[in-house]
């Protein structure tokens, strides 16, 4: 069976990609630092007849996340799709441009572009061997259009998306798609005033889509 290993897992987005792809007949790796929560997770999904497993991983580690990324691999027999949105800005103090310092964005860079950068090098080699993979990177539409109250996870984001579109653009050819997502929305619960909510069961279909029928686009926006 081809397998998902989803970077970031969470009970919210990860739980919907996983489920998504579980539907479809795929295997599910699930990757973040809480064992107990990852096991959890695999529990509900298990409940559902999909084949999960917990591969527990501190995002920042980028040894153990590599390794991780090995295991799943070597337990399901490959990794078809990686999927990374680990939430970092819970950590950090937001700033705005003015205000920002270079360590009010360093975390945010450790985070976002250089752990994704480190779970694309343990799994595009073999994908590359096979001619086939799909990366999917998720990231908030702050990485699009930044919003000068959270700068310093905005440019981290950015970054990430910058680096995403440029492997895109170098993978053309090879069998591999890789697509940056950018959520313009909450996700489950209304985080400000005004701001629109999807729930995760809305946005998670899309990352079928960049995997399937438009693995020729390098970037998807999800708004209501």
């Amino acid at each position: 069976m081809p397998a998902i290993a989803i970077v970031g897992a969470g009970p919210q987005l990860g739980l919907a990609i996983a489920r998504t792809y579980g539907t479809h007949g795929y295997d599910v790796a699930l990757i973040a630092r809480n064992r107990a929560k990852l096991e959890d997770l695999a529990g509900e999904m298990a409940a559902e007849d999909i084949s999960a497993a917990a591969f527990p991983a501190d995002i920042l580690d980028r040894t153990a996340l590599t390794q991780a990324l090995k295991d799943a691999a070597a337990h399901f027999g490959g990794i078809d799709v990686l999927e990374y949105s680990p939430v970092g800005g819970l950590q950090t103090v937001m700033t705005t441009p003015a205000a920002t310092e270079p360590a009010d964005v360093q975390h945010e860079m450790d985070f976002q572009l250089y752990g994704a950068i480190a779970a694309t090098r343990a799994v595009l080699p073999a994908m590359r061997e096979a001619g086939a993979g799909t990366l999917l990177f998720t990231t908030g539409a702050g990485s699009v259009d930044p919003v000068p109250q959270i700068a310093n996870v905005n440019a981290a984001a950015a970054a990430l998306r910058n680096w995403v579109i440029n492997l895109h653009k170098e993978l053309d050819g090879t069998g591999v798609q890789a697509a940056h997502v950018a959520i313009n929305v909450s996700i489950g619960t209304p985080a400000v005033p005004g701001f629109p909510t999807a729930q995760p069961e809305e946005i998670s279909p899309v990352y079928w889509d960049l995997h399937t029928t438009k693995r020729d686009q390098a970037e998807l926006v999800f708004s209501l």
